[in-house]
């Protein structure tokens, strides 16, 4: 019985063994088994595949030799959207790497490694920035131009420092340098289609001046000088100092010949620096008339010289790319310099027996204006050319939101809201004609609201006006409220001066020609 179970187990363990053999023959000879080779996609399109993603790495940077030395780089890679993805598959439809390599240089342009740099605006409406370098010192070298541009090297220096010289009597300091863009960085891979920017100098000159800047250039001539060249090129002299560095001050004499950069800026980033300042601001005197019954009305005399003040004021003030905010905030009076003296004039008012009086006295500009606000004020922006736009008139700060405005002649008051004939830039705001053809524009004048919103478009019912449209004034009535409606970046009054109707024939008149 044994004998028999033998043989048995014997039998199936050689038909078991023949069967193990024959797969094992199978399996050499006759079986196609699946290999690791490597799919290729661009842009999420199969492009081909290959045995060896190494191989075609090495062809992309041996054949792009020109990137490699344009961009003084080691190594060039693949475009953007390209994908390698490794898979098991048969090797009926593979393909070589030159084929797969023809085929991607053919549809897209190849990267190399770098930095991306995002800059995003708090605007929703303006578009996400980007800046492409190799290295990303480039773009922090270049950051720190752009702020030395606006406050000059050796004030950054100090303020990085911690080194600024304390305010004696006047003077200021930098509390506060900031880019108002939220900034990032990181490393990438940039196609070589993008502006990359390989120097500091090239990206600084594209952060002040942005897509268009090309450098255009002046040739000086006799008898210029900083402010003329400015004005005949629409710009400030602030913008013409920032456009040449080597330039230190608008009293900087030229010489013939000298070629200079009259560009307008306009800046990729909003750097923006606080100043707390202390500074001796000059008061205008007023001019008051007394009535003389035992003189001629053709009399006038003078018994007391008028005198300007001189106030000591502090404040804090924001400057946005160069520009002050026209808003300057905890504006105070540290002490009086000078205390203003008015200007006293006697005035007769006994007519002639003819009962004539004379006629064609000119207009008196020195006095009889009045000041359209509070003191003490600071002036924010004077009548110049801004930002390639010239500002009519001048802005007049510190005297806090809802203070009074007042009217600077008699005459009579023929805008009274939202907009008008000056337009929805100028907000909530007053015109009045004056009887000898001058117009005064006040704008930017506050709501009913505890607060303006900057550039909301509000309805003339919600301006807090004062006067209305046909109301006779008088000089120095009070005619409104200082805000910060239209296109305003803080708190002030725009007080603009015309010959004859605003932006209907009338011509701007520098409103300093009033009381200077």
């Amino acid at each position: 019985m044994n004998k028999i179970k033998n043989i048995i187990l014997s039998t199936i363990f050689t038909i078991l063994l023949g069967v193990l053999l024959g797969i094992n023959f199978l399996l050499e000879d006759d079986l196609d088994l699946p290999n690791n080779l490597y799919q290729v996609y661009l842009d999420g399109e199969k492009v081909g595949i290959i045995e060896s993603k190494d191989e075609l790495y090495k062809l992309i940077n041996e054949e792009q030799s020109e990137i490699k030395n344009e961009y003084n780089v080691d190594q060039v890679y693949p475009p953007k959207g390209f994908q390698i993805i490794k898979k098991n598959t048969y090797n009926e439809n593979l393909s070589t790497v030159r084929d797969v390599y023809d085929s991607i240089k053919d549809e897209s342009s190849f990267t190399i490694k770098g930095y991306t740099i995002t800059i995003k605006s708090d605007d929703e409406n303006e578009p996400t920035k980007y800046i492409y370098v190799l290295d990303k010192n480039i773009f922090e070298e270049a950051v720190k131009n752009v702020a030395k541009t606006f406050v000059t090297e050796e004030r950054y220096k100090q303020y990085i420092d911690g080194t600024q010289a304390e305010i004696s009597d006047t003077g200021y300091i930098i509390e506060r340098m900031l880019f108002e863009e939220d900034i990032s960085i990181k490393d990438s891979y940039i196609s070589v289609d993008e502006k990359i920017y390989t120097n500091v100098d090239e990206l600084t000159r594209y952060l002040l001046f942005g897509e268009n800047n090309a450098v255009k250039e002046y040739t000086v001539v006799a008898g210029d000088t900083i402010e003329k060249i400015a004005e005949n090129n629409k710009l400030n002299t602030s913008e013409l100092l920032i456009a040449n560095q080597s330039i230190k001050s608008a009293d900087t004499l030229l010489a013939i010949g000298q070629k200079l950069d009259v560009s307008l800026i306009n800046p990729v980033l909003t750097f923006i620096y606080e100043e707390y300042i202390i500074e001796d601001i000059e008061q205008q005197y007023q001019t008051e008339y007394k009535e003389d019954s035992t003189k001629y009305t053709d009399y006038s005399e003078t018994i007391q010289e008028g005198v300007n003040g001189i106030s000591r004021i502090s404040s804090r003030a924001q400057f946005i790319n160069g520009e002050e905010n026209q808003q300057r905030a905890d504006v105070k009076t540290e002490m009086v310099v000078r205390n203003i003296q008015n200007k006293i004039v006697v005035k007769g008012t006994k007519k002639h027996s003819s009962g004539g009086a004379v006629s064609g006295k000119p207009l008196d500009l020195g006095g009889t204006w009045y000041w359209p606000t509070n003191h003490p004020y600071i002036i924010t922006s004077g009548y110049e050319w801004r930002w390639g736009a010239f500002h009519d008139g001048i802005d007049i700060s510190g005297t806090g939101y809802k203070s009074p405005i007042y009217a600077a002649l008699d005459g009579t008051v023929i805008e009274a809201g939202y907009g008008g004939i000056v337009g929805n830039a100028s907000g909530c705001n007053v015109v009045i004609e004056h009887d000898n053809g001058y117009y005064t524009v006040y704008a930017h004048m506050a709501t009913k609201y505890k607060s303006d919103i900057s550039y909301k478009r509000y309805k003339s019912s919600e301006c807090q006006m004062i006067v209305s449209v046909g109301q006779r004034v008088n000089r120095g009535q009070r005619i409104g409220l200082m805000g910060k409606t239209g296109t305003a970046t803080g708190v002030h009054l725009h007080f603009g001066l015309f010959n004859g109707r605003p932006y209907n024939g009338g011509k701007s008149v520098n409103p300093w020609r009033l009381w200077r």
